[in-house]
């Protein structure tokens, strides 16, 4: 299939090399140079501009940092939906607000174009590995033609509903995750500053009814999960700022709907602290820093 690839990230790249792999022609859209010429390399084809990517495409996946990229990606001059062909499918990947995906959906369908969005989870390891989740939000037609191509890119693929809800899910679940590290912080903290050994500590979380996947897989005690990034001084997996962004998505979705996130807006600020000492690059499970004493 001629698939249309635009944003070529810490995330984007390693799916658009899953679909190398698999046997697409990619015409290749990004800022950065050097990436474009990896997968040029690679058997891609570099396009000077979205429009450009999208003319001809079959398929059209852009991959962006934020809502304003999308719009601008989608929406400019030499945006997608100015090259892009009626009838061709297309997803948006990005993490974004549900507003501005649905706002964009709508231009597309003015010109006969069905979009979906399909936010992921599972970091830049399960990128390179194919194993993400695609939370997607798209009509069940658009979906099934989807889903054979998120499949070479992922494991887990969820129908959500409608266009936005998988901007919905995505920023829901990352509401949660970021409270229950904050919580199991905490606890780990409090237990070791009484003098419970941290890994009985652990032991019993992950057997009782505190149990959940930031203790048991992710655990923010150094020495606790071997593959955590806590016992690797919190490098790598996903990253505080980014976490930040989430919580800002969720915060802003809330207001939007007259919804309380009390904790949800707690978690905000305790990230936006972290970030401000200047611990915004490591992995967001280094909030724990913020409970115990500098040693």
């Amino acid at each position: 299939m001629n698939i249309a690839f635009i944003g070529l990230g810490n995330m984007g790249a390693p799916m658009a090399r899953n679909l190398l792999k698999a046997g697409h022609s990619l015409n290749l859209f990004d800022l950065n140079k050097d990436i474009l010429a990896e997968l040029a390399a690679q058997g891609g084809h570099i396009s000077a501009s979205p429009r450009e990517a999208a003319q001809g495409a079959e398929l059209v996946i852009t991959m962006l940092p934020a809502a304003a990229h999308v719009r601008s990606v989608w929406l400019g001059e030499d945006g997608v939906l100015a090259g892009i062909t009626e009838g061709v499918p297309a997803v948006d990947c990005s993490t974004i607000d549900p507003q501005t995906v649905r706002d964009v959906a709508a231009a597309a369908a003015k010109q006969g174009v069905h979009m979906a969005d399909a936010p992921v989870s599972g970091g830049t390891g399960g990128a390179q590995a194919g194993t993400l989740t695609f939370m997607v939000g798209a009509n069940k037609a658009l979906f099934d033609t989807l889903h054979p191509v998120l499949s070479q890119m992922g494991r887990n693929i969820v129908h959500c509903g409608e266009v936005g809800t998988g901007q919905v899910a995505k920023i829901c679940n990352n509401l949660v995750l970021g409270i229950s590290m904050i919580a199991v912080s905490e606890a780990m903290a409090l237990g070791a500053a009484l003098g419970i050994d941290s890994q009985v500590l652990a032991g019993v979380i992950n057997s009782s009814t505190g149990r959940c996947w930031s203790s048991e897989v992710y655990n923010p005690w150094p020495g606790i999960v071997e593959t955590a990034p806590a016992s690797r001084g919190y490098t790598g997996g996903f990253g505080a700022e980014l976490m930040l962004k989430d919580l800002g998505l969720a915060t802003e979705a809330a207001r939007q709907a007259h919804q309380p996130v009390v904790l949800g807006a707690v978690a905000q600020q305790l990230y936006q602290a972290m970030s401000l000492r200047g611990e915004g690059g490591k992995d967001f499970s280094a909030i724990i820093n913020g409970y115990r004493k500098p040693e």
